[in-house]
């Protein structure tokens, strides 16, 4: 899942630990669905409850089971593990599958979770400053968030324009990203990620400045043309796609003649310094 995650988080519900992430693009709370399982089910081993209630879900035919995601939650060890993980509205159609008494006071529990983020939505520059501190707090630059956060805001501008497209499939989101991506790097976002030596991390949180202006032109452009022209169905959205990237691309090949350097980087977070271009070896490959 291609999508900008913030730190971790935890609260009660009953005493009891739940797991959970917001994913920004997505504008979307994950929950760790072992937690929900183990806080409506009061079983005394909520894995093997769990385990049967996929098999269930599966032979059911059940949306939710399709909906399961995984995500890197802090376990009780300290350690980060790849864990299930659901969005609220999947949360909600999996409590049905639970019989349990308090499946209407966890409702009311994560309607609380979700009107924490609500009130972001009234004052924007909170969830700005939230943004802000947690790439702060992972050591990324402040030229460097500052840049990120700029992307973020384009990348849901885009995606809402999908949606009045008619887009609705997550595969479909991300094959017309990877189309874009392609037309303005020369890669598809896996072979991105390969040259930057990652696996399911963010690609975003690995770019460079001026990948990360680069993918915002093909955003925007993409948005611009989407909005004046108003294409109906996937593939005229894919070409209006590509056509965005292919924008990026020129001031890509501009951005390289002018300088000497390339745009395209093998750098990731591992460095977070580099990642806000300062100097010419940062650039040479």
């Amino acid at each position: 899942m291609e999508n900008s995650h913030s730190q971790n988080k935890l609260k009660l519900f009953e005493n009891k630990k739940i797991r959970y992430v917001w994913n920004a693009e997505e504008e979307e709370w994950y929950f760790s669905v072992i937690d929900v399982v183990e806080v409506l089910s009061g079983s005394q081993n909520p894995r093997r409850y769990w385990s049967d209630l996929k098999i269930k879900l599966v032979k059911e035919g059940s949306e939710v089971y399709d909906k399961i995601v995984q995500l890197k939650l802090q376990a009780a060890d300290g350690k980060m593990r790849e864990t299930d993980v659901l969005s609220t509205k999947n949360v909600l159609r999996l409590i049905q599958s639970i019989p349990s008494p308090k499946a209407e006071p966890f409702k009311m529990w994560l309607a609380q979770v979700g009107n924490d983020r609500l009130e972001e939505y009234a004052d924007p520059e909170k969830a700005i400053a939230r943004g802000a501190e947690y790439y702060r707090a992972k050591g990324y630059t402040e030229g460097w968030i500052n840049q990120r956060l700029q992307t973020i805001e384009m990348r849901k501008e885009l995606t809402d324009e999908w949606k009045a497209r008619g887009i609705e499939k997550e595969t479909d989101y991300a094959i017309l990203t990877n189309e874009m991506t392609k037309a303005w790097s020369g890669l598809t976002v896996k072979e991105y990620k390969q040259k930057k030596g990652l696996k399911k991390e963010n690609l975003r949180d690995n770019m460079t400045n001026i990948e990360l202006v680069l993918n915002m032109l093909a955003e925007v452009t993409a948005t611009s043309i989407s909005k004046q022209e108003q294409p109906e169905g996937f593939e005229a959205n894919k070409n209006v796609a590509v056509r965005g990237g292919k924008v990026a691309n020129t001031a890509k090949e501009e951005y390289e003649k002018a300088t000497g350097l390339k745009a395209g980087s093998d750098l990731n977070a591992n460095d977070k310094l580099s990642l806000e271009i300062r100097n010419k070896k940062y650039m040479e490959e």
